[in-house]
């Protein structure tokens, strides 16, 4: 019996296959090793290292500012760059961005508590940009590489549902491991470990970045030497089909309502397990109920989507989130055993209503780019990408700049650490609730409004640009996630 790698399809490339989604899950573990730990910055330069809230607000603001601005630069470099390699363009840009995380991720968390004012806000803003570069180099071509590993949109779902599972396990390690490695028993945060721990997350890192790296197959050939021909990239037009994009549209719309809640809410939501429900040290395992419903649809994800389409099913999940969070507001949450059980409660609703979108949510993306060609006749992967990035990373600073705001204006005050009021812890409580049902609001208006590739329409535009094969029937491939056999 042959094995998966020696299977060859008609262009003598080796055929998509469980190998395709596992290294293509890797990449977006290895991105995790850094990003996940971006949830202890405010915490850590607050409490920590002794930064006012305030400014500290005004910093991330002014970092995921140039953050957004790096990320459509970058794509625009890609799509510039007509350069031959080895292998692949994005591919060669990821290697070069895994080397740079491998210490970057450290950067952010510098433990110089006895620096000056001054230096510290240096050390935060230098650490952060630096850590951006390479963030940028390595996940803008990971995201637009999605579409030329195979035009498949059934294959595209697999490789979406691996990337959340790549996702799932890198922040997994922070959202469990870490509260328990750098909270003490009396919930105030031993900040000299973080250095230490994202720099060991930094190897692992660059170790997952490899064996994707190695393990990808570009399926969607295109002849650098034939676009050599076409007119010069634009820009402004690149950023002017985006916009006219509804499809990229939608699926950047939903990521930023979940980053401008999720993050707004970090704050708040540790204070809550700090000074409400004190123990902050089970935050992560509650966090992590967030991923239950990734493993609950990733076995039918295929079947749901060859039957409902993309659009209708994550609708549908948004709306259950919705649902989840006006819960979380309204029922009566106490700061003990009965409280936390109906915190959790409400997570796990959430879950299965963020499951679907998690499976799916990267592949809307692959579509997009396809309906970018559709329409305008045109392939602009990595702008269209970069794009994406970018307002998910203007929500990144926003959500945490307002959480932080809207925190400090309910009372929380830094040097207090784990010992706020009971009122504040309260407030903590409800601001948590609160911005959870805003991201949940923002995600149903993206898939159910803005989203417009509904099952119908997609099978035409991929049918109109020639990817509909034999595996996208129903019929004939149910589950993009089934053993390859």
């Amino acid at each position: 019996m042959t094995t998966e790698k020696t299977k060859l399809d008609a262009n003598g490339l080796r055929k998509f296959g469980m190998l395709d989604k596992v290294a293509y899950g890797a990449g977006d573990f290895g991105c995790n090793m850094s990003f996940a730990l971006k949830g202890s910055l405010v915490i850590f330069w607050t409490q920590f290292m002794g930064i006012d809230p305030i400014l500290m607000a005004s910093l991330l603001l002014l970092v995921q500012i140039w953050d957004a601005i790096n990320d459509p630069v970058i794509g625009a470099l890609i799509d510039a760059d007509k350069h031959q390699y080895k292998r692949n363009k994005f591919l060669a840009y990821i290697w070069v961005g895994s080397i740079g995380l491998m210490v970057a991720g450290a950067l952010c968390f510098v433990p110089w508590t006895g620096a000056p004012a001054m230096v510290k806000n240096i050390l935060f803003v230098g650490g952060y940009i630096i850590w951006d570069a390479f963030y940028t180099i390595a996940n803008v071509p990971y995201g637009s590489v999605l579409s030329l590993i195979t035009a498949d949109p059934v294959e595209r779902v697999g490789l979406s549902t691996w990337r959340s599972v790549g996702s799932m396990v890198g922040s997994l390690s922070t959202m469990v491991i870490l509260p328990l490695l750098i909270y003490d028993a009396g919930n105030e945060l031993r900040g000299e470990r973080i250095f230490i721990i994202a720099l060991v997350m930094g190897v692992l890192g660059f170790i997952a970045f490899q064996f994707m790296i190695k393990n990808t197959v570009i399926r969607v050939q295109q002849d650098v030497k034939a676009n050599e021909d076409k007119p010069k990239f634009n820009i402004f037009k690149a950023v002017g089909n985006f916009m006219r994009n509804r499809a990229a549209v939608g699926a950047t719309l939903a990521p930023v309502g979940l980053f401008i809640g999720m993050y707004g809410a970090s704050v708040a939501m540790q204070i809550t397990f700090q000074a409400y429900f004190k123990n902050a040290q089970i935050s992560g395992f509650v966090s992590m109920l967030g991923y239950v419903g990734l493993f609950i649809f990733m076995p039918f994800i295929g079947k749901i989507v060859s039957r409902f389409g993309k659009k209708e099913a994550v609708t549908v999940g948004a709306g259950v989130s919705v649902l989840a969070y006006v819960l979380m507001l309204v029922l009566p949450i106490t700061p003990d055993g009965k409280g936390l059980a109906l915190f959790v409660v409400c997570q796990v609703i959430n879950a299965f209503g963020s499951g679907i979108g998690s499976c799916v949510s990267w592949s809307l993306m692959a579509d997009a780019m396809d309906y970018n060609e559709w329409k305008f006749g045109v392939r602009e992967e990595g702008t269209t990408y970069a794009l994406h990035s970018f307002f998910r990373k203007l929500a990144q600073g926003i959500g945490p700049s307002l959480g932080l705001i809207a925190a400090t204006a309910l009372g929380y005050d830094a040097s207090l650490k784990a010992a706020q009021t009971a009122q504040v812890a309260l407030n903590m409580r409800y601001l948590t609730a609160g911005a959870l049902l805003l991201s949940a609001v923002i995600q149903l208006i993206a898939y159910g409004v803005v989203y417009n590739l509904d099952k119908k329409t997609l099978a035409q535009m991929e049918k109109d640009l020639g990817h509909t094969s034999a595996s996208v029937d129903a019929g004939s491939v149910l589950n993009a996630n089934a053993q390859d056999d």
